[in-house]
């Protein structure tokens, strides 16, 4: 049974830095794809940033490009966002999401964590 669980949110000042964790369960972590998500209130779901099977290979919203770093530990099965140089308007439920497809530029993804906050004050 996959499973998805994310940490690492909390509240900070605009300017400052966080790390969220991404731990996987249920499934050959090496061979998924793995995103983050965010939803702020209001909004919908919107993506922030994807790595697939090779470490190497990254994308990333406009929105978070240059500020945030999306990193997998394929031994320890997880992905992290280290997320630096924050602004008020990075405030949502951010969501870890992985899917097997490994080919589409836009995949569907049919597993999700349940959603970490973080909060940016100015």
């Amino acid at each position: 049974q996959v499973r998805l669980v994310e940490s690492g949110g909390g509240s900070v000042q605009a300017g400052g830095s966080l790390r969220l964790s991404c731990a996987a369960f249920g499934f050959t972590f090496s061979w998924y794809t793995m995103a983050w998500f965010r939803q702020a209130p209001g909004k919908e779901r919107e993506f922030v940033a994807v790595i697939r099977r090779s470490r190497l290979n990254t994308a990333y919203s406009d929105h978070v490009k240059g500020r945030f770093i999306i990193s997998r530990d394929n031994v320890n099965n997880a992905v992290y966002l280290q997320m630096n140089s924050l602004k008020p308007e990075d405030t949502a439920v951010y969501y870890c999401a992985a899917t097997f497809d490994s080919t589409s530029v836009f995949p569907e993804y049919p597993h999700w964590g349940q959603g970490t906050q973080v909060t940016v004050s100015s």
